[in-house]
Formats: C-alpha cells, structure tokens, sequence
C-alpha cells in the first residue's frame, strides 16, 4: 500500500450550513442517535516518517513514507478497522501536520471532536530506522513540549469518558503535567462512576520521556488501582511492578489491582491471566517482521474487539496476536491495521 493510501474513504460530512438548514423531510422519521462510543482513547498522537529502505542507518535514508501514529491514535485506528465506533482524546500544533493527523483520522474512521489544537507549539514527528526482525530504534521530535501532554482535566468530556464501552490509556500520558492530572483523574472518574467498566491502561514505556524507572512506577500504580485491565511487554510490566517473569508480572498486575493482566512477550507468545484463575498462553503466528512498531496497537485495537464481543479469553487472546502478527509483517502502523477478514484469514493459514 502506497504512504497514505487508504482502502476506502468514507462519506464526507455536512458542513455546518447545510446541516442546520437542512431539516427531516415532514413525512420522514428523525435520524436515529449515533450509538455510545465503542473504544475512546487518551494519549500521543502525531506523524510518523518511516524509511522506504530496511537496514539503512537514518542518516543514510534518502526515503521516507509519512503515516499517522502515536500508540493512542493507532488503538483508535485499530479499532476502527474492526467495526468499533472510535473517537480518541489528543491535542496537535495549529500547524500542517495537525491538519494531518485530523484528515487522516476521519479518512481511517476516526472520530475527531476530542482532537485540539496547541497554540504555539508543534504536531510531534516521530522517525525510525528498520533493521528487521526486532530493532526498530525511534527518534522523538516532541520538543519543547508535545501538544498531546498538553492535555487538561478541567477540559474533558466526563460524560464521554464515563460511557465509552471501552476507556484506553497510556503510560506516556502519565510523564508530564498536565497530562498525568487529566489522565489519572479520568481514570478516577470513570472508576467512581462505572467500577465494572472496562477501562484499558496500556503500559507503554518510553524511556526517553521520564527521567528514570523510580518516577514512572507511583504514577503507573496509580493507574493500575482504576484500571480493569492493563496491557505490556515484559519490559513495559517490570518498569510498573519490578517482576520479571511473564506469570510474574501478570500476578503482580493483577495484585495491583486490575481484573485481566496481559503480558505481551513478542516472539514468545502472550499471556494472559484473569482475576477469577484463568490463565491463557498463546504462541506467536510466524510473520517476516518488517517493523514491530504497530504491533501493540493492532493487538490493543482486537483486544478490545475481542472484550466487547464477550468472546472468551483465548479466543480474544489469540484474535489480537493474529492482529499484531500482520501489522509486524507491513511497514505502516495506522494504515497497516487489519480488518476483520483478514485477521480470520492469518489464524486460518496458521492452523
């Protein structure tokens, strides 16, 4: 798929003179009410130049394809993909490459009423290089401050956030003022209000936005205590509880306070672990990696998928590794996510 090549483009919306002029037809019924969001997600978004050439140091890349991303906006994506109604909660420059990220969201199925502008400072630009099958190095421009950590309690849509059937957040949401605020206090809210809800705290990890491990571990246990499910690699979980095996760090995520723990381990599979004593192991579907960067959010998008259908745990388990699986096999992130066939597609061919 050619950089910003989308398989479909949906209907354009009204503008707002039509709209308001434009009445029901009298012997017409009213629209219906859109349904409550599916899947609302908080956190980075911005835009993505990934090498056309594998293998190439980035001072040495002549060739770049630009792509929407960011972990929160690839969920929405991904969600999107497999049928969900998604919106996501984040913040661009009043710059070109804001205007980006809100076309490329719509283009891909993206709500963007939460999506506003910084004054005064720029979209992030995120680039890698690609050294297949597990070194993908990124290189943050997210100087002197992301518009996406400029996210403010007092500006949030509490009733959206308290109806969404699912509610996905992010460590990186976590490393900054005012966003680590906004980002706790909804997850607050959100727990006072509907304890039973799904409510998703994606581990996340970025080094390069704390300043150590012993900043980032209170504020993830905080996040842990309202959160119903969390979400990382073994990397990801020994930073937010100090364990370092898989079953270990699902048992202390669980201890924390979550329901479902889900510990993705890359080449080796994911597990997964219940509150009420199940534990799912699944193995990784055989993919030529091409870059692992989406892969999360793929799995993240079909997890959520997976929840909201009530399938059990496995079947969801081994529906969102599918997911990641063919993200990691392309070179994009959010216009890489699969859509339901093609997910049904990998686990027939992996038997």
């Amino acid at each position: 798929m050619a950089a910003g090549q989308h398989p479909y483009e949906p209907p354009s919306e009204p503008s707002p003179a039509s709209a308001s002029s434009a009445g029901p037809h009298p012997h017409e019924a009213p629209a219906a009410p859109p349904r409550p969001l599916d899947v609302l997600t908080i956190g980075r978004t911005g835009v993505d130049l990934y090498p056309l050439e594998s293998g190439v140091p980035l001072a040495r890349v002549e060739r770049f394809g630009k792509f929407l991303g960011g972990s929160a906006t690839n969920v929405a994506v991904a969600a999107a993909r497999l049928g969900l109604r998604a919106a996501v909660i984040t913040r661009t420059g009043a710059d070109p490459f804001g205007t980006f990220v809100r076309d490329e969201l719509r283009a891909l199925g993206v709500e963007t009423s939460y999506v506003s502008e910084v004054p005064g400072l720029l979209t992030p630009v995120t680039f890698c290089e690609l050294h297949p099958p597990d070194d993908f190095p990124l290189l943050f421009y997210r100087r002197p401050k992301a518009p996406d950590l400029e996210i403010r309690a007092g500006e949030l849509d509490g009733e959206a956030i308290r109806g969404a059937r699912v509610f996905w957040t992010t460590g990186t949401g976590l490393c900054a003022e005012p966003s680590r605020t906004a980002t706790l206090g909804a997850l607050a809210e959100r727990h006072t209000a509907a304890p039973g809800a799904l409510t998703v705290f994606d581990l996340d990890w970025r080094p390069m936005f704390w300043e150590s491990r012993a900043e980032a571990r209170p504020a993830y246990a905080r996040a842990l205590r309202h959160a119903s499910v969390a979400v990382g690699n073994l990397t990801e979980c020994e930073v937010a509880t100090g364990a370092t095996t898989p079953r270990a760090c699902a048992d202390a995520l669980l201890e924390a306070g979550v329901t479902l723990a889900v510990v993705k381990q890359g080449p080796d599979g994911v597990l997964a672990a219940h509150r009420d004593g199940t534990v799912v192991e699944v193995a990784p579907l055989p993919v030529k990696v091409v870059n692992g960067l989406g892969a999360g959010d793929a799995f993240g998008g079909a997890l959520c998928e997976g929840l909201l259908a009530g399938r059990p745990l496995a079947e969801t388990i081994r529906f969102a590794n599918a997911a990641g699986a063919i993200v990691a096999g392309r070179l994009e992130c959010s216009t890489a996510m699969p859509f339901p066939h093609e997910v049904r597609e990998a686990l027939a061919a992996a038997g």
